[in-house]
């Protein structure tokens, strides 16, 4: 399979609007404009029953404690582990393309809800799923932010962080139409289930920090 989009070029910057987090000279940061990006497939292989799409942080710091903390750094060589984004399951096989903004549009504070959404495509209405992302359990002790956060919410990594992020977009062509999950599930527990039922998979990664002296980097 191919993946692409419109938004941003593989290996390429992510741009602030598809972001959760832009820089703010006062702040450090602001809210973005978190729309999910254009994502667009193809050479989907024969037997294919559904598609899963994940985006995924592979560079989010294991050891939150030094995380914007003013005048202080996260070093580069920190242990890192992945941050789920966005899991959206059942998706059928007909559907080749997801509109810029189509899932996401601005940031929702407590997060957006978990409520299957209906799609109507040549083959017919279908009904897509999307699991909780990790910022519902970053925002956990939050009283204005806390909350479950469902779909496609933005790179949002640390601003005092050395090292840029990336962020894994990753299509799997699956051979069962509809995933064995509960309505409420995590994007780790959705890639699980994954396991045995995977045709052929693409990628594509975007580039995203909020760390002046990087984000320069990140634009030349």
């Amino acid at each position: 399979m191919r993946l692409w989009s419109h938004s941003f070029r593989d290996c390429g910057l992510i741009p602030a609007d598809h972001a959760f987090a832009a820089i703010d000279a006062r702040a450090h940061v602001r809210p973005a404009g978190n729309r999910n990006p254009h994502l667009a497939w193809d050479e989907v292989p024969n037997g294919t029953e559904s598609l899963a799409l994940f985006c995924i942080d592979v560079d989010a710091p294991l050891d939150a404690g030094r995380v914007n903390v003013e005048g202080r750094t996260l070093a580069a060589e920190q242990p890192r582990g992945e941050f789920f984004h966005w899991s959206l399951i059942d998706v059928p096989p007909e559907l080749r393309a997801i509109e810029d903004g189509r899932f996401s549009r601005d940031v929702t504070a407590r997060g957006k809800p978990g409520d299957p959404l209906p799609w109507m495509d040549g083959a017919g209405p279908c009904m897509l799923r999307q699991g909780l992302n990790d910022f519902g359990a970053w925002f956990a002790a939050d009283p204005v932010m806390a909350g479950d956060y469902y779909g496609y919410d933005g790179p949002c990594p640390p601003w005092n962080d050395e090292r840029i992020h990336h962020y894994i977009f990753r299509l799997y062509a699956l051979d069962v139409a509809r995933l064995a999950l509960a309505p409420r599930f995590t994007g780790m527990q959705a890639r699980a289930a994954l396991h045995g039922h995977i045709l052929d998979e693409a990628q594509l990664v975007g580039a995203y920090s909020l760390n002046p002296e990087l984000a320069i980097t990140l634009k030349k």
